[in-house]
């Protein structure tokens, strides 16, 4: 089986009211930390760097978005995606397998909306990694593809960590429209009830400038709202638009060649930050009371059906990457070690198939499901053996699955296979490193990109794993 290597941080970003009509206004701190956003960390040759990247790699992107759907804390694969039901008592489990749009492909009985689109799907179930003790370096592993070990580290946000997708994406791939490039909602993801946040989900080595913007309030609340794109305090949107001007005047100052200022690359990165906070698009893609009760209805009524439902109205805005983490911490959810039935069937099951069916069926109806990737993983799968409390499954990091659709990825399709009770792969083992090099191919990224830290040291984007063409439509 193969294995592999190494390293994510942390926002303070904390959201609170949304408002529109107001006049709006900065504090002189929120001023320096607009004109630096965007930038912190970054030099000159960087910024220079990020906008030549697509034209040179020669690689086209298949996708030009990504919704990451991270059922975070080991979702049980033998009662979702790969059921045994001829396996013996006390590992098949209480579900009964469903046939879906595809021959031969069956799901649990309580994915029905899902299994209307396995013909658009891959399904892989030969997953595995290194990693079964710690959610957190699990969930980084799967999110990044480094696999640094059975280890308890939960850093959250230390800057030698490898970035998250999005934040690989916001930089190589900029947005075409001036809105934030990747959204992490509803929960930074604690490891465990009031501990640190987890790895994986930050800018890391890239700096924080490439940190997500979290959205941390529940899009289900009447006054859901997030501030952080609202001017607030004491300094109007002229005196911003001043202070942009004053940027502008800087560079002209500064030649590097024939009318072209030293500055222009700073400048246009300044405007774009400043573009985040006025951006119709950002402020149109968050007023989630604009969908229709029907449409909302259908999401499901709750933080996480909604926190979809947002994801796709950002990324239908030009936001490159929403990844939404299924969990407040990491044993609130998924983490099925008690009750793995009763939760499975009560709540996270029916919540996951409205949530995730509805996505897809907007984004194909709306033509956008081509160029629009949806990943379904989570950290691990969970034991074949049912343990003792109330029907139970432990972790299981040896094989789980996990769900790919649209943006390139072949239809219809299952990769791999587990054994006779799903607890290793029987054939085409794949470790997260796989997944995620294949993932960047389809966002045009080549996974062998070189990256430099704030150090300028160089890393291989993803050094353990390569692209699975199977997989590919």
């Amino acid at each position: 089986m193969k294995q592999h290597a190494n390293h994510s941080p942390a926002t303070n970003v904390q959201p609170a009211s949304f408002q529109s009509g107001c006049t709006r206004v900065v504090s002189r701190r929120q001023m320096l930390q607009i004109g630096g956003l965007g930038l912190m960390g970054l030099s000159l040759p960087r910024l220079l760097q990020a906008d030549a990247i697509g034209q040179a790699t020669g690689l086209a992107p298949r996708a030009d978005s990504c919704v990451l759907i991270f059922l975070n804390g080991g979702p049980s694969h033998l009662d979702m995606w790969d059921m045994k039901p001829d396996a013996p008592d006390g590992i098949r489990g209480e579900f009964k397998p469903i046939s879906t749009t595809v021959p031969g492909i069956q799901l649990s009985e309580h994915l029905p909306k899902l299994a209307q689109h396995a013909h658009r799907a891959t399904i892989v179930r030969s997953m595995h990694h290194s990693v079964n003790n710690a959610h957190a370096a699990a969930v980084y592993t799967s999110l990044t593809g480094h696999d640094r070990g059975d280890n308890t580290r939960a850093l959250g946000g230390a800057p030698g960590e490898y970035p998250a997708m999005g934040s690989v994406l916001g930089m190589l791939r900029p947005p075409a429209r001036p809105i934030v490039p990747h959204v992490c909602l509803p929960y930074i993801t604690k490891e465990g009830a009031g501990g640190p946040p987890q790895s994986g989900f930050y800018g890391g080595l890239l700096g924080r400038a490439y940190d997500p913007l979290f959205v941390l309030k529940d899009p289900n609340s009447p006054d859901f709202a997030v501030p952080e794109l609202t001017l607030l305090a004491d300094v109007s949107v002229e005196r911003l638009g001043a202070r942009q001007a004053l940027f502008r005047d800087i560079g002209e100052r500064f030649d590097r060649g024939p009318g072209v200022s030293a500055y222009d690359g700073m400048d246009g990165f300044r405007r774009r930050a400043l573009g985040l906070l006025t951006s119709a698009e950002t402020q149109d893609a968050l007023r989630i009371g604009d969908e229709k009760d029907p449409v909302r209805e259908r999401y499901g009524r709750n933080i996480y059906g909604q926190s979809v439902l947002l994801a796709r109205r950002l990324i239908e805005a030009g936001t490159r990457m929403v990844t939404i983490s299924w969990a407040p911490d990491a044993n609130a959810t998924w983490d099925t070690h008690g009750s793995n039935f009763k939760k499975l069937k009560g709540t996270l099951l029916p919540q996951f198939d409205a949530a995730c069916s509805s996505l897809v069926n907007d984004l194909a109806e709306r033509g956008m499901l081509d160029r629009t990737l949806v990943a379904v993983l989570g950290d691990f799968g969970r034991s074949p053996k049912i343990n003792a409390a109330d029907g139970g499954r432990d972790h299981w990091n040896y094989c789980y699955s996990l769900m790919l659709i649209g943006g390139g990825i072949k239809g219809g399709f299952v990769y791999g296979a587990s054994d006779k009770i799903g607890a290793f792969p029987a054939r085409d083992a794949l470790v997260p490193g796989d997944v995620i090099a294949t993932i960047y191919h389809l966002l045009g990224i080549p996974h062998t990109h070189e990256l430099h830290d704030l150090q300028n040291r160089p890393h291989m984007l993803v050094p353990a794993g390569n692209v699975v063409p199977s997989l590919l439509a």
